[in-house]
């Protein structure tokens, strides 16, 4: 299961409408860095064999199956510090991060 705050759902909205296309986020997982995987987001146009699809607040977000062992669990939600904004993933199933924040290990 994928969960999405209430920020990160209107976040999505309001990107896919700008847009102008898009059936949700992708979110994947692809191997990268130290810890071994990196956090991978994609515009979803179109629903393929394979893909679970999670919705909240009219947001839907796409996910492979066979990527669903490290990110089952995950929050993503949708921060503004200042004048920085970006998704943030809560993932249960983090073992260890880098130094670095950009990948992690299940």
């Amino acid at each position: 299961m994928i969960q999405l705050t209430a920020p990160a759902a209107t976040r999505i909205n309001a990107q896919l409408a700008k847009r102008g296309r898009g059936v949700g986020l992708r979110l994947g997982v692809k191997k990268s860095g130290c810890s071994g995987w990196a956090y991978v987001l994609d515009y979803a146009d179109v629903i393929e064999p394979g893909d679970e699809v999670f919705e909240s607040a009219g947001a839907k977000v796409v996910v492979k199956t066979e990527q669903l062992d490290k990110l089952d669990g995950i929050t993503l939600d949708f921060q503004r510090d200042g004048l920085n904004e970006s998704f943030k993933f809560i993932n249960p199933n983090v073992k260890g991060e880098c130094g670095c924040g950009e990948s992690f290990a299940v």
